[in-house]
């Protein structure tokens, strides 16, 4: 069975939806995953915040406007009475739940209450097309077989235990539809893996099944070398291995979502990435053993990075050190990207502001602490294990002209990272392209 996973891009129209059966063959038993009709999930986020802030009518406000917007997609969509009735049947039913949410406290329940609505309509909005024109599918509800547990993390067994016997209950049916994005959470309560989570429910789903492939359609012909938006001439990869293509996806690669990867590598379902545009196009394949020996495959940044600077002299060679430090990120709950040190200072990176102010507060006890906010991340991804030569020289000499902050190098057998300015970002990735490629 093969895992199918199609963006907000891939059905954010009609046209588009019923363009998916120029990609998606029913007669090859297959999980398609759908995410939220584009531009949903913003504005119910929109309406949630709306709530949050007691603003009721401007709530009602949004909610008007997006269900317009769906109204005006199932005309286009639907071609019987039959159908249209139904499409709005549905509609009515999800947005009468977003406005009846007025009536009751809100809460953080409510919120991804929300935010679930999306893929719970472009999921059966597409079922109902696909039952319009004769065309067999059983519509699985993720929130019978998708849980989170009590640290957020999704349970791959419950997904194989409760999928499993769905599957089997329909042994002649090929097409299979779901939700990307939500789950339910360890008191059964609906959740979410959070943005971008539609490629996490297609790598677990995968993952789960021991699927034969999982399959991320998206608007970009596979994972590129570089960021096509800001360098010319970028080339897509045809092979990664799932280290590379983790390392690419957490360092920005926007195509795939970081954690998609893991799932997938755990259990070896090979991820390829294909394009919804142009399904012709080869696109990347993530697998075992996809990468290549002895070359440097892709570039990739990462924004919004903010680096401390930690310098203790009272604290030479003193043990203990840097576990006191990590320990104020941990109960911040904060990750750290990149880490340098010396005998006398640590730098390191993050991405979450959100407590910096209270992590600054207790860094201070420890020695003198500098901020730097907009910085930039560049991660070169290649084969740099123990016995390649040569090639972090090239990376720092592409860049010798800029002014590096830090430099991350050995952490990894698969990339090369450096700090810098944002200011410098396009700069870097152009400079690197042209040394590199």
């Amino acid at each position: 069975m093969k895992i199918l996973k199609f963006g907000g891009t891939s059905v954010g129209s009609a046209a588009r939806i019923k363009a998916l059966l120029d990609i998606v063959d029913p007669n090859e038993r297959q999980i398609v995953v759908l995410s939220a009709v584009s531009g949903t999930t913003n504005a119910l986020v929109e309406i949630g915040q709306a709530y949050i802030n007691d603003k009721k009518d401007e709530a009602k406000q949004l909610i008007a406007v997006l269900q317009s917007k769906y109204e005006d997609l199932i005309k286009e969509l639907f071609d019987t009475e039959e159908g249209l009735k139904k499409g709005k049947e549905l509609i009515d039913y999800h947005f009468n739940i977003l406005s009846g949410l007025a009536n009751y406290l809100f809460t953080p329940t409510e919120e991804k209450l929300i935010l679930a609505q999306g893929e719970l309509l472009s999921t059966t909005l597409w079922h109902f097309h696909l039952e319009e024109i004769g065309i067999p599918s059983v519509l699985l509800p993720a929130l019978d077989f998708m849980k989170i547990d009590e640290d957020n993390e999704p349970v791959v067994s419950y997904i194989t235990e409760k999928l499993t016997p769905l599957l089997e209950e329909n042994p002649t049916n090929k097409l299979f539809i779901t939700q990307g994005f939500i789950c339910r959470n360890s008191f059964g309560e609906i959740d979410n893996l959070r943005r971008g989570g539609s490629d996490f429910t297609a790598s677990l789903i995968g993952a789960g099944l021991k699927a034969e492939e999982v399959q991320i359609w998206t608007d970009i012909d596979g994972m590129h070398n570089n960021d096509p938006r800001v360098v010319t001439n970028t080339s897509p990869i045809a092979n990664l291995s799932f280290d590379e293509a983790a390392e690419l996806a957490y360092f920005g690669a926007k195509i795939l979502h970081p954690q998609s990867v893991f799932p997938a590598q755990k259990y070896n379902v090979p991820v390829r990435l294909l394009n919804t545009m142009a399904p012709s196009a080869r696109g990347t394949l993530i697998s075992k053993d996809g990468g290549q020996k002895g070359v440097i495959r892709a570039i990739a940044a990462k924004d919004g990075i903010t680096a401390i600077h930690i310098n203790s002299s009272r604290m030479l060679l003193a043990y203990g050190f840097l576990r006191k430090v990590f320990e104020i990120f941990e109960r911040y709950k904060t990750p750290i990207d990149m880490i340098t040190t010396s005998e006398v200072a640590v730098s390191l990176s993050i991405d979450d502001t959100s407590n910096l102010l209270e992590i600054i507060k207790e860094v201070e006890l420890f020695g003198k602490v500098g901020v730097d906010e907009g910085q930039t991340i560049i991660c070169v991804v290649g084969d740099f294990g123990a016995n390649t030569h040569g090639y972090a020289a090239r990376v720092l000499d592409a860049v010798k002209h800029l002014p590096v902050r830090m430099i991350s190098y050995g952490g990894s057998d698969y990339n090369v990272s450096i700090l810098l300015d944002s200011k410098h970002k396009v700069e870097a990735l152009r400079s690197l392209h042209n040394r590199l490629f």
